[in-house]
């Protein structure tokens, strides 16, 4: 079980709105593969279909789960956080209208009213020049060492961070674990989330992303939820958390005092986790 280090609590205003920051892919909305629809097909939920992409529907949510994020977009400051690119995210199309603040890039984007921050971006450019290796070293070892027989597709994100997309059931876990370590030596992490392969700097992270948007909106409150590796930050640095069942955070039994551990997968887990936001973003401030 993986425990998460102690992190400095989110500055809190007394009269301040609630903050919700949450991951999006696999965790409020789901590819058709990752919906877990496990019931018999006459008792499945009516779905609502958030991101079309290339003609084709993508993802997405319950029409229950689509309700309680409508309203809980309408009671709370709702922050879509995501390691999406910009493009990428602008696909999406959530209930409760577009958010006045969303994270993308894993950090590396504030969008506000949809553009992003160029203050922002370039504080982030700054630490990831001073702090890790350079993007292109990173991408020289993946084109070297990737294997034709499983990878698919090699992508620069926002010319930020590096993935690839590759074919699972044939990815060696013994290449991925020697990427991880040599990857850290250079200041990088490694996440596999489905088909992905990401390769992100260790500075660019949601949660500080989600401090600054905390510090300009005065939020008295922070929550948050992620199911993958990436998402750990997040969930540390906020008041509560919620991961869902599936995941890498569930597989490595990653956990925090302050983050609930849903038993719920799929697209049950994405109604569970907003049920519960809605329901701590209404109680009474202490």
């Amino acid at each position: 079980m993986t425990t998460a280090p102690a992190s400095s609590p989110t500055p809190a205003h007394p009269g301040g709105p609630v903050l919700v920051a949450s991951d999006l892919d696999r965790t409020l909305i789901y590819s058709s593969a990752a919906l877990a629809l496990a019931m018999p097909d006459a008792d499945a939920p009516r779905l609502l279909c958030v991101e079309v992409h290339e003609h084709k529907p993508l993802s997405y949510l319950t029409e229950t789960a689509a309700g309680l994020l409508a309203r809980l977009a309408e009671e709370t400051v709702f922050v879509p956080t995501t390691t999406r690119t910009r493009k990428q995210y602008q696909r999406i199309h959530l209930p409760g209208g577009p958010a006045r603040y969303a994270i993308c890039a894993n950090g590396g984007h504030l969008l506000v009213d949809g553009v992003s921050d160029p203050d922002w971006h370039r504080s982030v450019e700054r630490r990831l020049a001073a702090e890790c290796a350079p993007l292109a070293e990173i991408r020289a070892h993946l084109a070297a060492t990737a294997d034709p027989a499983w990878l698919r597709k090699e992508r620069i994100a926002e010319d930020l961070f590096a993935y690839l997309v590759v074919e699972r059931p044939l990815l060696p876990e013994s290449w991925l674990k020697d990427l991880a370590g040599w990857a850290e030596e250079r200041g990088y992490s490694v996440s596999l989330q489905g088909r992905k392969v990401y390769v992100v700097p260790r500075p660019l992270t949601k949660s500080a992303a989600m401090r600054e948007v905390a510090r300009r909106t005065g939020a008295r409150l922070t929550l948050a939820a992620g199911d993958s590796l990436l998402d750990a930050d997040l969930l540390a640095a906020a008041d509560r958390g919620w991961r869902p069942g599936h995941g890498e955070l569930a597989e490595a039994g990653w956990d925090a005092a302050h983050v609930e551990a849903l038993a719920q997968q799929g697209a049950a887990a994405g109604e569970e986790i907003l049920r519960r936001a809605l329901a701590a973003a209404r109680e009474p401030a202490v």
